[in-house]
């Protein structure tokens, strides 16, 4: 048998994104996340994924922070719940 047996190749981010985790809710497609960089941002859910992937508190996304606005983001990924514990094991994220 295999150590990696349960394990799925998860989605790793690109040059311009980072991991975070969602801290609060702010309303209006908007959420307050802690980045694996140690920044606090406002990140947006852009519209492709309003209603259709559902973003809680304490759920673990990817960012893409902005160019000319470094304390805001926008989402581009969320980590189904089994997905972010995999990334905790293998030490992407604390």
């Amino acid at each position: 048998m295999s150590d990696n047996q349960g394990r799925k190749d998860l989605r790793m981010p690109d040059d311009d994104e980072v991991f975070a985790t969602v801290t609060e809710m702010l309303g209006a497609n908007r959420v307050k996340v802690r980045c694996a960089d140690g920044t606090e941002r406002t990140a947006r859910i852009p519209g492709k994924m309003q209603k259709r992937i559902w973003i809680r508190e304490d759920d673990v996304v990817l960012v893409e922070p902005w160019d000319w606005q470094d304390e805001k983001a926008d989402i581009t990924w969320r980590y189904e719940k089994q997905d972010a514990d995999q990334l905790r094991e293998e030490g992407h994220i604390q």
